[in-house]
């Protein structure tokens, strides 16, 4: 059965390593909507965060594509129009808040337009997470989010801060019927809504577009990818991935520095 949707993270996969979409990738993506092919961004980001690089490729503003953010939380069209969106309580917030005051890790919520944290002393990748999807940051008592929509929060630290502190998760798991957890950077352990990955979303908009897994490919190379990558029916690891990405893979492309991401088209999606 031939490739319909090609589903492509952002971040050292679509990316090079000097946060750039190489001339043989943007190629290889445009070759693959003449195809007829949908082209998806499916991110951790939220749509502010990607917007540039939509239009960048083609696809920005447009009622008929398509792009998961927030790691599976929302499903859009690329002009904004929600399609799926899941997100978590006000209980969830203030129980997850609390495990990153016991654990001692920096912590912010994702609403729809902004990030929230309850540090005062906001954390370096906070801000550094702000920059890069184009959001500002507000300072919120947890008292103060109760009728804030959250639609993922993360645990943001050094890597090594990250690493001890999930060593246990024992306080974590107290969460774990309400809350799925990945850790989608060295520096970012994120939770969404029970159930809620890349791999749900696209199950969402497979339903909008009448496809089945077996049409579907998808790409990527960190812990927030593992499901989408297990779904699809040509599941793609980039050269970079981690081992955990690799294992699960049908495919394993080149790295993102080597054009990854237009050679797992040309080999496993064009007809």
């Amino acid at each position: 059965m031939s490739i319909k949707l090609i589903a492509i993270d952002i971040d050292a996969t679509l990316l090079n390593s000097k946060h750039e979409i190489t001339p043989a990738v943007r190629e290889a993506i445009q070759k693959a909507k003449e195809a007829g092919k949908k082209v998806v961004i499916c991110t951790g980001r939220p749509l502010s965060g990607a917007k540039q690089i939509l239009k960048d490729l083609g696809l920005a503003d447009q009622d008929d594509q398509y792009v998961v953010t927030f790691g599976g939380s929302l499903v859009q069209t690329t002009a904004g129009d929600s399609i799926f969106k899941a997100t978590l309580t006000y209980a969830d917030y203030v129980d997850l808040e609390y495990i990153a005051r016991k654990k001692g890790l920096h912590f912010h919520a994702n609403g729809l337009d902004r990030l929230y944290t309850a540090n005062r002393d906001v954390g370096d990748y906070t801000m550094r997470e702000a920059r890069l999807v184009s959001q500002a940051i507000s300072f919120r008592t947890p008292e103060e989010m109760h009728d804030i929509p959250v639609v993922k929060a993360m645990f943001v630290d050094e890597p090594e801060v990250i690493d001890e502190a999930i060593k246990d998760m024992s306080l974590f798991n107290q969460l774990a019927d309400r809350v799925t957890y990945t850790r989608s950077t060295p520096y970012y352990f994120e939770a969404n809504a029970k159930g809620i990955n890349k791999a749900s979303a696209l199950q969402q908009l497979a339903k909008v577009l009448d496809l089945t897994p077996a049409e579907i490919m998808a790409i990527g190379d960190q812990g927030n990818d593992l499901a989408m990558i297990e779904y699809a029916g040509i599941g793609v690891a980039m050269g970079n991935a981690i081992p955990e990405v690799k294992a699960v893979a049908q495919q394993i492309t080149t790295d993102c520095d080597h054009d990854g991401v237009a050679n797992a088209i040309y080999n496993w999606a064009m007809d």
